[in-house]
């Protein structure tokens, strides 16, 4: 699937979808506190839209993640 047509849909920027997600996920907020999080800065989101787009986003991004190979340190 191409990354336009994945955002197709959705009136929010990829941008903004992909910081949302990845705030709830690598940080132990809730939707609520990444809605506050982003009122803060500007950006009028409900946790509702939020939620919406965890669901849907979150598992497409997880299974990307898990395709890239684990880069060596050394």
């Amino acid at each position: 699937m191409k990354k336009s047509d994945l955002f197709k849909y959705f009136h929010g920027s990829p941008e903004i979808i992909l910081l949302v997600v990845m705030m709830y996920y690598r940080f132990p907020l809730s939707l609520r506190n990444v809605e506050d999080l982003l009122h803060e800065r500007g950006i009028g989101i409900s946790h509702e839209t939020l939620r919406n787009w965890w669901n849907k986003f979150g598992p497409i991004f997880a299974a990307e993640i898990r395709r890239k190979p684990v880069q060596q340190m050394w």
